[in-house]
């Protein structure tokens, strides 16, 4: 089933009524109710919305991830359920014993998933890839002639031009990019905590100052749908230098957006849940491929 995600941008009170949401504006006498289970993203973007603790607790039980943005609009904390799955602590020492060959071949096959969707997107702008499908042929385990950062400038350059610098405070589309790439990452945290995992241990990603490393690597590969998300809005608004309502809307829209994954069409959201459902089995021996996105 796919889950609504909603963004909420003015002050409300937010709370719970027999297992609805109830979204009560504080401006004017408006209220209007959306059934929990329905919902996968609560997205809060002013300072004086306030919620109930009631509504916390059922929003946990159905594994809704709440995200939180800062002063400068951009999405900084979420809230996830730390109890969504009955293997739990199997997959949890499943997940921490894991072997330095196994976790080293998983990012490999990530790796080559995210080059080839990277080429992909480009043929499908009219850019030629052929480096780009020469370098996910070649991908070693552990990924340690950095195939990934060689693609990475063939990659950008192409897609926006060859002064473009992908970076956290660069020109636009930068703006885009970096929103679109934090609701990602919320989402691919909310999957694997839905399959018992614990987004914290990554496959790649180390940094201790880091407590989304798992969520970090398993987005990879879903990039390139951020990213052609991303420059269609930007084509849409190309003199905003800042994010405006509109743009973010449109941002959201990525949650519900198709994919194709295991030779069958998904909504990205759905996507995420046999990725990282794949991924469980891998660590606990009862498979040994992430099953990934094709861009198409």
């Amino acid at each position: 089933m796919l889950k609504r995600t909603l963004f909420f941008s003015n002050p409300y009170h937010l709370s719970l009524k027999d297992c609805q949401l109830v979204i009560q504006s504080k401006d004017e006498l408006v209220t209007k109710t959306v059934p929990v289970e329905d919902v996968g993203f609560l997205v809060l973007d002013h300072p004086q919305i306030s919620f109930s603790m009631k509504l916390v607790e059922q929003l946990n039980a159905n594994n809704v991830a709440m995200v939180f943005c800062d002063s400068s609009h951009m999405p900084s904390s979420m809230l996830l359920n730390l109890e969504s799955h009955s293997l739990q602590s199997e997959l949890f020492r499943a997940q921490i014993s894991a072997s330095e060959p196994l976790k080293k071949n998983l990012w490999k096959q990530t790796i080559e998933a995210k080059i080839t969707n990277q080429a992909q997107h480009l043929e499908k702008q009219g850019q030629k890839a052929h480096e780009l499908r020469a370098y996910a042929r070649s991908v070693k385990s552990g990924d340690i002639e950095n195939r990934e950062g060689l693609a990475a400038r063939v990659y950008w350059s192409r897609l926006v031009g060859n002064g473009f610098i992908r970076d956290r405070y660069g020109d636009p589309p930068n703006h885009l990019l970096n929103y679109g790439y934090i609701l990602l990452r919320s989402a691919v945290a909310r999957a694997l905590v839905g399959s018992g995992l614990l987004p914290t241990l990554g496959i790649h990603h180390h940094n201790k100052y880091n407590a989304f490393c798992l969520a970090d690597d398993i987005m990879e590969p879903y990039r390139p749908f951020v990213d052609q998300l991303a420059m269609r809005v930007y084509g849409d608004y190309p003199d905003e230098l800042f994010l405006t309502k509109e743009m973010k809307a449109e941002m959201l829209g990525l949650m519900a957006g198709d994919v194709w994954i295991d030779g069958s069409k998904r909504p990205l959201m759905v996507a995420l849940s046999q990725t990282t459902a794949s991924l469980s089995r891998c660590f606990s021996g009862e498979g040994r491929k992430i099953v990934y996105p094709e861009f198409n």
